[in-house]
């Protein structure tokens, strides 16, 4: 079982990760919805397109643009379609 933590808060928890380049892509149905909010950071890469953002928020603590996805990956991307990974200050104990 996977588990993100972020401000002691479980904000994501799977037995279903996908790892890519060191990271759990967890189901975006496995996340706590009431942690995240939308960001408008983007950012694209190479091989897996562009990529969205949420920013975590847990009881008044922020990690901005923390957790991303691909909302249409490329190709040879599709693993990870509809899951989310995560960085900036959440922990993930796999």
């Amino acid at each position: 079982m996977a588990r993100a933590i972020f401000n002691g808060a479980v904000i994501a928890e799977s037995d279903d990760t996908v790892v890519v380049e060191n990271n759990h892509y967890f189901p975006a149905e496995s996340l706590n919805r009431d942690y995240f909010q939308d960001s408008e950071v983007t950012s694209n890469c190479p091989w897996k397109g562009m990529a969205s953002y949420y920013d975590v928020v847990v009881d008044g603590q922020t990690a901005d643009y923390a957790a991303w996805y691909y909302p249409d990956p490329k190709e040879a991307a599709m693993e990870i379609k509809d899951r989310v990974a995560f960085w900036r200050g959440v922990t993930v104990e796999a």
